[in-house]
């Protein structure tokens, strides 16, 4: 039998190691104007933040928080109205760098009249990968999003959710080293869903870098190592995925083969009972909880600032 007891724990501090960076924002800052050139909308607020090599990162908000605009900005799409965006080292305005990425906006603009085969080889044609290159790489990306059966349809035909994949092989057929998601899952049913979050998750295991943008929970918890949370344009958590779920301030106790009385007892009593400590940790709460204390937190106290969660050592 199984049983749970919780007490109270101090939060330790945590230590980071180096690893290299491939995306940082530095008090990054853009406002949308009208024609006149008054202030319209603060699409994003002085984010800073840091993306790391081989790691899954999710940027995570409701919509209108600034995530889309994030991604654009880093693709040098749109210039920002203060601070800095750097992408490999390279100011983000400089787009040599895009050849290095993968992109899969919200909404795939792809030529309808195109066939899988045909919209890949012209992506690839803009790359001047060679033909032979060319023809493997289309028919392994064919594969890896499960299009083989509709490699030649045209893509007019497409579904919502075999859009979303045949886009997805369009943003991997370059072999990026940076890939930047944008919803990936919308439109996919939950076995494609999981199929998607699969390829996500090789991605990594390959050393690439994947900055993923949605508002699904589940698909950033399952998939991201860490996150960032912006609200109304402003960075309002950021950290460990695992960190920021665990519930720091209690301990969680596992044991096995304890009475119903050694129930109340704690570490030493469960030897003296007989008991095998099974483990012992800090539970965690759910993403979707965490999402929505910290957007409750930041609509009854706008303004507050970011500071990345360390990991407890």
């Amino acid at each position: 039998m199984s049983s749970d007891v919780v007490v109270q724990s101090v939060p330790q501090a945590a230590t980071e190691s180096p690893t290299d960076v491939v995306i940082e924002t530095r008090n990054l800052t853009k406002v949308y104007r009208d024609f006149w050139g008054r202030q319209k909308v603060r699409a994003l607020k002085a984010l800073d933040l840091e993306v790391r090599r081989g790691e899954i990162f999710g940027l995570l908000g409701p919509n209108g928080s600034g995530k889309t605009t994030t991604i654009k900005l880093l693709l040098g799409l749109l210039f920002p109205t203060s601070g800095r965006a750097l992408v490999f080292g390279k100011d983000a305005t400089d787009v040599g760098k895009n050849e290095r990425i993968g992109y899969l906006p919200e909404e795939s603009y792809l030529y309808k009249f195109l066939n899988a085969e045909e919209t890949l080889d012209f992506y690839a044609r803009l790359f001047n990968i060679p033909a032979a290159e060319r023809r493997d790489r289309i028919n392994r990306l064919i594969s890896d999003v499960k299009l083989d059966w509709a490699r030649r349809r045209q893509l007019k035909e497409y579904s919502k959710g075999m859009t979303r994949r045949i886009g997805l092989a369009q943003a991997l057929i370059n072999d990026p080293e940076l890939i930047l998601l944008d919803e990936p899952t919308t439109g996919l049913d939950p076995i494609g869903t999981r199929e998607m979050k699969d390829l996500i998750l090789r991605l990594r295991e390959e050393g690439k870098t994947v900055l993923l943008c949605s508002h699904l929970l589940p698909d950033i918890q399952d998939v991201c190592d860490r996150i960032a949370i912006l609200h109304q344009g402003e960075l309002k958590e950021l950290g460990r995925i695992d960190t920021l779920l665990t519930v720091q301030d209690e301990t969680q106790i596992r044991a096995r083969g304890l009475s119903a009385g050694a129930e109340e007892e704690i570490r030493q009593v469960i030897a003296r009972h007989g008991g095998e400590l099974v483990q012992m940790d800090h539970p965690t709460t759910t993403l979707e909880e965490l999402f929505l204390s910290i957007v409750r937190e930041s609509e009854a106290h706008p303004g507050r600032r970011a500071h990345e969660r360390k990991e407890p050592r």
